[in-house]
């Protein structure tokens, strides 16, 4: 009996969720976790830090993510009052709000610094989506061990990484982009193509990255191989977050178009992709899109990381499968010459089949669907 008043008073309790994502990827797994969160808690009061589909889930929106995200370690030493004063204003509405938990999306270097503040005024701290840790900065497993009370990790290696490394619990749900990309409505790619004026030419699709910074750098000398491919029609995937206003300076040829916010669809129609290092390594391999990973930081911000970062691979294709599945043109190596070689490989029928043989092994190694709904599960079983 006692059990079941225990059950009806945490129904009858709003309880307060604070959820905290700093860029596009985390809007997007924030967005489906917080629709999870719902069918698990459906009076749920969730206040968070986010983005457009963290708005359409519901909850109120603190501050969005395009005020959030600086890059590279140059950027933030010019950001860092803005930084700060974010962190200020964070801080002032926890303590107003007053949330059962508080649940981290990624966005390491403003997350922990909340995280430890939170912890030592007694609030749950949950973490969904580790930091990369494991790829550098591998002594914030000191901080992770402190100011958080539960890690959800998304990536296979990351469990063993944790608890056979450092021997700290974690629960690994799955990925979610899994549940992202299954979860897309019907598609029909010639209505598409309509809508968008794009021709019915094969499409290779152009993903430079959502921030101004590194569209900067990459989308011009992505762009620059343009001309070799006349039976192709190139497509940018505008980011949310920028005006096309911006993208206009980089489009000089008339086989060059422009999609905004439409990335799967753009993918579900594409032959091949150009794709800036991050999350839309991920995304584009579990569309079957065969692609080339391009990146290129500032000089100052590439020679540091290179001393700091000890990984074999900067995608997360490669890391996943710990072999070179995808090519990855780096630095100097993300240039004109280098990138239509690479990309005329992709468009050779034997390269593009063991391709995307190496793509259905990702997918299985990745633990299938369902990861927002079992994050979302175990978030509120601990609030019980």
């Amino acid at each position: 009996m006692l059990f079941l008043n225990l059950k009806h008073t945490f129904n009858t309790i709003h309880m307060k969720y604070y959820i905290i994502a700093g860029e596009a990827s985390g809007d997007l797994h924030g967005s489906n976790l917080m629709k999870a969160l719902y069918e698990e808690d459906p009076q749920a009061d969730i206040r968070f830090w986010g983005g457009d589909l963290m708005q359409k889930a519901g909850g109120t929106l603190v501050k969005h993510y395009r005020e959030l995200a600086f890059m590279g370690f140059v950027e933030v030493i010019f950001n860092l009052k803005t930084i700060l004063n974010n962190i200020k204003i964070c801080k002032k509405d926890i303590l107003e709000f007053q949330p059962n938990v508080l649940i981290f999306i990624d966005y390491p270097g403003f997350n922990m610094r909340i995280a430890k503040w939170a912890k030592a005024l007694n609030y749950k701290t949950h973490y969904y989506i580790s930091p990369q840790i494991w790829a550098w900065k591998e002594n914030r497993i000191k901080a992770i061990k402190q100011d958080v009370d539960k890690m959800f990790v998304i990536l296979p290696f990351e469990k063993s990484f944790y608890e056979d490394k450092h021997h700290f619990p974690v629960d690994f749900v799955g990925h979610p982009l899994i549940d992202a990309i299954q979860n897309q409505p019907a598609f029909d790619e010639v209505s598409f193509r309509k809508e968008h004026q794009l021709g019915e030419k094969p499409i290779i699709a152009v993903l430079p990255g959502s921030r101004k910074q590194e569209i900067t750098k990459m989308l011009s000398v992505m762009l620059s191989v343009v001309d070799d491919f006349q039976d192709y029609e190139f497509v940018i995937a505008g980011a949310p977050s920028q005006d096309y206003e911006f993208y206009q300076q980089f489009i000089k040829n008339k086989n060059i178009a422009f999609v905004s916010n439409k990335t799967y669809d753009l993918l579900r129609s594409s032959t091949a992709a150009l794709v800036t290092s991050g999350t839309a390594t991920l995304e584009t391999a579990l569309f079957k899109v065969p692609e080339v990973v391009c990146y290129k930081g500032s000089a100052i911000s590439y020679q540091i990381a290179k001393r700091i970062i000890t990984l074999k691979y900067i995608s997360l294709v490669n890391l996943i499968m710990d072999q070179e599945v995808v090519t990855e043109l780096i630095q100097s190596d993300c240039n004109t010459k280098r990138i239509k070689e690479e990309l005329q490989k992709l468009l050779e029928p034997n390269y593009r089949e063991k391709l995307l043989k190496n793509y259905d092994i990702l997918e299985q190694k990745l633990g299938g669907v369902g990861a927002s709904k079992k994050t979302a599960k175990l978030i509120v079983a601990d609030l019980k």
